[in-house]
């Protein structure tokens, strides 16, 4: 049996969904070293994140740098990004909250006014800012900032809002967030392995899921031009629990993202001014 016909047979009984695609990219960060491999294939094993292993994740065909800490960005956040990637104006300025690895941020870089969801966007560094799209993030994370920043991304390590530069009062047309947004009581409720690598920070989002969407939607408004957008991921109880937040703050025209499943993915609400 070669290499690669073994790998699969262990990473599938060991229970992982998707062992071909799993087994590709072990190969291919190994090489020929099987040492190296041996040493790939145990942590994979433990349940570590796969990205952190082989410090590589494809997002949007967007080729990301992962360190081993950072919050990895999931396929189910793609189709919020897409949507982002049609919200922001060409030469509009965008605000990324929760960046991590600065997914978004970098999807938004790559491919700013983009309108088709499914279109390929390009990886070179600043492919498609020339358009002149401004896009900043920030994390609380001094190693998401990092990565970030080694993706190409303009980003900046503090809470939320508090480390942008200033210049951006009232003058933002995109906020995107994937804030956590998981309620606590759920949390025993993720994949397992999730809490025994990543941090619970990047899940808690308090006893109902919407301790920090709602910080966003309520700060949000400062930063936004009339006519801005936020655009958030969430389920379908954190977008009903933020129904009453939106209309007093003067939203309009809420949306819900909606996957091919009908399960609610994103929530997207314009800001009257």
């Amino acid at each position: 049996m070669d290499r690669r016909r073994a790998l699969v047979s262990t990473l599938s009984t060991a229970g992982f969904v998707a062992p071909e695609e799993e087994a590709n990219e072990l190969l291919a960060r190994a090489g020929a070293d099987d040492a190296l491999l041996d040493v790939l294939v145990g942590r994979r094993l433990t349940g570590e994140p796969l990205a952190w292993i082989t410090g590589r994740v494809s997002f949007c065909d967007l080729e990301l740098a992962v360190d081993p800490g950072v919050y990895v960005p999931r396929w189910q956040t793609e189709q919020l990004a897409r949507r982002a990637v049609e919200l922001l104006p060409p030469a509009g300025t965008a605000v990324d909250l929760c960046t991590g690895a600065g997914a978004i941020a970098r999807v938004l870089l790559a491919a700013p006014g983009e309108a088709q969801a499914g279109a390929r966007v390009m990886a070179e560094a600043g492919a498609g800012a020339g358009a002149g799209a401004r896009v900043v993030a920030t994390d609380l994370d001094e190693r998401a900032v990092a990565c970030a920043r080694a993706n190409g991304v303009e980003a900046y390590c503090g809470d939320l809002f508090a480390p942008l530069p200033g210049g951006f009062d009232g003058q933002v047309d995109l906020v995107v967030a994937v804030v956590p947004y998981v309620p606590t009581h759920a949390l025993a409720l993720l994949q397992r392995d999730t809490l025994t690598f990543e941090s619970p920070l990047s899940y808690d989002g308090g006893p109902d899921g919407t301790d920090i969407l709602r910080r966003v939607v309520t700060e949000s408004p400062r930063y936004l031009r009339p006519g801005g957008t936020i655009l958030l991921e969430l389920g379908g109880e954190e977008a009903d629990a933020l129904t009453g937040d939106l209309s007093r703050l003067g939203y309009v025209d809420v949306a819900l993202l909606l996957d091919d499943d009908d399960d609610v993915r994103g929530l997207e609400a314009t800001w009257s001014g």
